[in-house]
């Protein structure tokens, strides 16, 4: 069986990507490893060592209780949507949230992490944010990232920006993989600034790979790359956005206002994060 971890802070943004969660796990037979990370408050005001290990008794019984309280939710949050039926496990660890899904990744072979993120407020990237975009770059499981307006829809147009190097090709494959699951489509795209002048483009053989399979192909040539690409996901009706992992700084470009076009605060649509 398959599994899947969930970190979660309990917010509304955190319950609403559970859904993605759970729909994943039916599709795939996944189990759920839901996962609370919490840190100790700094004490570092004066003769405060005598009071440590009352004050750290009592954060850790309150992280205890709330995740206790909160469990029943997810739960509740499963049934209503008839998923009942999914596994579903709890951790509570005390430590530093991506180090700690980067261990329990590697520990529990875990295939997927899907967590919600909040995107920008304004022209300051918010703290899930923020953690979201490193858990992409930094996790090596297949990282799906849930913006905290997306509302839950079956996944059957999947969006795959590749510049069409050799390197994508593997996570091509696990693009194509999880769409055979959903019955998906595939576009993939590319932006390019200018012309392709470079002799290495491999466009003709990615051609001769997806034949015969329910995949499009598309290069636009545009400065935008941020808007074009918004503009191709509200245009194409795009249920999830995939990407390889080497666009380490798109990831954060797309949770931030595009103030050019002035568009969406940040993508609405899923965002699949694959390593090779």
């Amino acid at each position: 069986m398959k599994k899947i971890l969930f970190p979660t802070d309990f917010s509304d943004v955190s319950n609403n990507a559970f859904i993605y969660a759970l729909k994943l796990a039916d599709s795939i037979n996944a189990e759920i490893i839901t996962m609370h990370v919490y840190q100790l408050p700094q004490a570092n005001y004066i003769n405060v060592s005598e009071y440590l290990h009352e004050i750290y008794d009592v954060t850790e019984l309150s992280n205890f209780e709330n995740y206790k309280d909160e469990v029943p939710l997810l739960r509740s949050i499963a049934e209503e949507n008839n998923l009942d039926h999914i596994k579903i496990s709890h951790v509570l660890i005390l430590g530093y949230l991506v180090p700690e899904i980067q261990k329990i990744t590697k520990e529990e072979n875990i295939d997927f992490v899907v967590m919600g993120t909040k995107g920008a407020t304004g022209l300051k990237e918010t703290f899930l944010g923020t953690v979201a975009t490193k858990v992409m770059n930094d996790v090596k499981a297949v990282v799906l990232a849930i913006p905290e307006h997306c509302q839950y829809q079956p996944i059957k147009k999947i969006l795959f920006v590749t510049q069409f190097r050799p390197e994508d090709l593997e996570v091509l494959k696990k693009v194509m993989a999880l769409a055979k699951v959903f019955q998906a489509h595939i576009d993939c795209l590319r932006v390019l600034a200018s012309p392709q002048t470079d002799k290495n483009d491999y466009m003709e053989e990615w051609k001769l790979i997806v034949k015969n399979h329910d995949i499009l192909l598309h290069s636009i040539i545009s400065n935008d790359v941020e808007g074009i690409i918004l503009d191709f996901i509200d245009l194409h009706k795009i249920d999830m956005i995939a990407m390889h992992v080497y666009h380490r700084n798109f990831f954060e470009k797309l949770f931030k206002i595009s103030l050019s076009k002035k568009l969406a605060f940040h993508v609405n649509v899923p965002i699949l994060a694959i390593h090779e």
